[in-house]
């Protein structure tokens, strides 16, 4: 999903809307002017109908958006930033920095959403017959909002991934197994078997002349099942993340040089190096056995020709612990987290003893991670991204996975302390 059109910034957070939200939009106006149409004694003017259709379609989805901002308060309240709320199509959002650290902080936060719809409902409705008062129009539209939250409400409540009673359920099993992956793997299961129900009854319903409800309920089931599928596929990775090692991904993107060896001698390392290449791999400086430092192309830029032959690439080393570093046995989340931090997207790799043993950039984890999926990317694809240090195709995302993570185990498995 794109990341839309920005309406406002509300304390920080961009809320956005999808194209999709537009079409979903007359979509919705068209059947609630339908309904007023029909189903409004003395009939009213078209343009009345037109214009509480609109009205309840907006004020639908304003519904919809205060669900989401009660995830998000919820979300600020157990110390997740909150990155966006988006309204499309099917619903809305909200994107978070990253997952909850604790089972009911999650509990509390999926629970938020239904609970202001809930709310809503309850409103509304006790509102519907003092509206009267004013207009029996103003009643019909209370009810049906009220009713819509309703709903909204407690069909997010249904106990499957990717509705807000899917990660209720998630963070249930969380609370009481230990385990937030054995919490993922039911809520997940749970959302395939109610999704296919959903196909199933929705089926059924348009052979028994259900027409537009049953294609509605079948939408929801496909919906359902392509976004369970995004979440498993999100765990197989995130597992991927945990077993993976530093070593398994390595390559050895250095040079060495002697400490006593002249610039010029740098100077015909990087022109060996072809116009794609020159520059990118670090120069390590070492006497002998012992490793001394590293260093950069500066001094060729600072000095003249002439003394190049005079000073040695000893004489600006810079200390082996400036550059940014992991250990070889490192599981490959942390890897990614000291990559995006480094200002060239690239590590040194250390040796158990604390000697440099190679490098990792973002391509040298991609490819580890395709390797261990199974997944063959053609060749260009893959240079492509070697050239510009980037994640391959389809792993873009993998920052946000591990941002996505909680912060003190980075998603392994918890065991609940003992009372």
């Amino acid at each position: 999903m794109g990341e839309g059109w920005t309406l406002l910034t509300f304390r920080g957070v961009p809320l956005r809307i999808q194209p999709s939200w537009l079409f979903a939009l007359a979509i919705f106006t068209t059947l609630f002017q339908g309904r007023y149409a029909s189903e409004v004694t003395p009939a009213v003017p078209m343009l009345v109908s037109w214009g509480l259709g609109l009205a309840t379609a907006l004020m639908l989805f304003l519904s919809v958006l205060l669900h989401e901002l009660g995830h998000a308060v919820m979300a600020v309240r157990e110390g997740v930033k909150v990155l966006s709320i988006t309204l499309f199509h099917l619903g809305g959002i909200a994107r978070v920095e990253k997952e909850c650290a604790t089972a009911m902080g999650s509990l509390r936060i999926a629970a938020a959403g239904p609970l202001v719809s809930l709310l809503l409902a309850l409103g509304l409705l006790l509102a519907a017959v003092p509206a009267g008062a004013v207009s029996p129009l103003l009643t019909l539209l209370c009810t049906q909002l009220g009713l819509l939250n309703l709903m909204l409400g407690l069909f997010n409540l249904l106990p499957g991934l990717p509705l807000d009673g899917g990660l209720i359920l998630k963070a249930l099993v969380w609370q009481f197994s230990g385990s937030q992956k054995r919490g993922m793997q039911v809520a997940a299961a749970s959302g395939r078997a109610l999704a296919t129900l959903l196909i199933v009854m929705g089926g059924l319903l348009l052979l028994q002349g259900g027409g537009f409800n049953g294609v509605m309920l079948m939408l929801i089931g496909w919906f359902g099942l392509g976004a369970n599928r995004s979440q498993s596929q999100m765990l197989v990775l995130q597992q991927v993340l945990q077993d993976l090692k530093v070593a398994d991904a390595a390559s050895r993107r250095f040079r060495v040089i002697e400490s006593d060896q002249p610039l010029r001698k740098l100077s015909q390392l990087r022109l060996q190096d072809d116009e794609a290449k020159r520059g990118a791999d670090w120069v390590l400086i070492c006497r002998g056995p012992h490793w001394l430092g590293w260093v950069d192309d500066q001094p060729l830029r600072d000095l003249p020709v002439q003394q190049w032959d005079r000073q040695t690439v000893g004489d600006h080393l810079r200390p082996l612990d400036s550059l940014p570093s992991i250990a070889d046995n490192a599981p490959i989340w942390q890897a990614i987290k000291a990559v995006e931090a480094s200002q060239q997207g690239r590590v040194l790799v250390l040796s158990p003893a604390g000697l440099p043993a190679g490098t990792l950039d973002r391509m040298d984890i991609g490819e580890a991670v395709l390797k261990r999926l199974g997944v063959r990317l053609p060749a260009p694809i893959l240079d492509e991204a070697r050239r510009h240090n980037s994640y391959p195709m389809g792993l873009v995302m993998l920052p946000q996975i591990v941002a996505s993570m909680p912060a003190n185990s980075e998603q392994t498995d918890r065991k609940r302390p003992s009372t």
